[in-house]
């Protein structure tokens, strides 16, 4: 069985490839604000985990990843 910290690291793993998913199918998708509002939510699920985990350098580094993707967005898909 694996231990409290393995499975919230193992949590924001999968948060942060789902957030990464989202931030490609914006690309993809002729109304990218369904995924951007996806990679919001996931990134903060990861966050959340992180912080939970105990990994502060962690969440850090997700925060600084999504505010690049939000800066992406407001650049490339914003009026």
């Amino acid at each position: 069985m694996a231990a409290e910290g393995d499975a919230s690291k193992e949590d924001v793993a999968r948060y942060e490839a789902l957030a990464e998913a989202a931030y490609d199918e914006m690309y993809e998708t002729r109304s990218p604000t369904g995924p951007y509002s996806d990679l919001k939510d996931f990134f903060a699920l990861a966050i959340g985990a992180a912080e939970r985990a105990g990994l502060p350098d962690e969440a850090k580094r997700l925060n600084a990843r999504l505010e690049h993707c939000k800066q992406v967005y407001r650049s490339q898909f914003s009026n």
